[in-house]
């Protein structure tokens, strides 16, 4: 059993890359990401200390899980990014694919820092928006592939930042936990939604809400 920080983070990246197999130079990319993830982590909340040591699994693997779902993108959009999942890992992972862009919206100025931080060193086709989701859904106008968002809202209120996109033509990768079928049926309310429910690979209780066609159901 490993005892030691570094013997249980090194054990976690191992599974992790068992869930998702990725190339050489992806991991060795992934890596880097992950140390200046943990560097910044000392200085500012990034992700929650308890999933540090299993930063691999819960994080990493967790967004690269949304590849699978759209392999043949190039634009993605990720709304709230935060600690960079999963705009960042995708952007990794489709680092040497050309015509990819990765557009990373995060509010928090010093969130997007790090979001800098990373996207120079590692060299990624990522840019960085310091705006309110609601600010940039108005000012961007370009064609999308993919529009994500990782823990950022119920389904609802989260329909409603994607909609503009998925009506373009994108499609939504929307993961959730154990009450995404209460978010749906509270969704459905206000929204006719074309979805599909895939199992996650790292949450037994988790699904991917993969939207394709939204559109506001009109108020009688």
């Amino acid at each position: 059993m490993p005892n030691t920080p570094e013997d249980r983070l090194a054990a976690d990246r191992a599974k992790a890359l068992q869930l998702s197999h990725v190339s050489r130079e992806t991991s060795a990319r992934l890596d880097s990401f992950v140390t200046l993830l943990l560097k910044w982590q000392q200085r500012m909340n990034l992700i929650g200390p308890s999933t540090v040591e299993q930063v691999w699994t819960r994080h990493v693997a967790d967004s690269l899980q949304l590849l699978d779902l759209a392999p043949d993108a190039h634009v993605w959009i990720d709304l709230g990014t935060g600690a960079g999942f999963p705009g960042l890992v995708v952007a990794a992972a489709l680092a040497d694919r050309r015509g990819t862009a990765v557009h990373l919206v995060e509010k928090s100025p010093k969130k997007s820092m790090f979001l800098r931080d990373v996207v120079r060193e590692l060299k990624l086709p990522a840019l960085v928006h310091t705006v309110r989701i609601e600010d940039f859904i108005l000012a961007f106008s370009d064609p999308a592939d993919v529009i994500t968002a990782r823990a950022l809202a119920p389904l609802p209120k989260l329909l409603g930042f994607v909609a503009p996109f998925v009506e373009k033509g994108a499609q939504a990768l929307l993961p959730k936990g154990q009450d995404v079928d209460a978010e749906l049926t509270q969704a459905s309310k206000c929204w006719n939604i074309e979805y599909t429910l895939v199992p996650s690979r790292t949450d037994p209780r988790g699904r991917i809400v993969v939207v394709r066609r939204l559109e506001r159901r009109i108020k009688e």
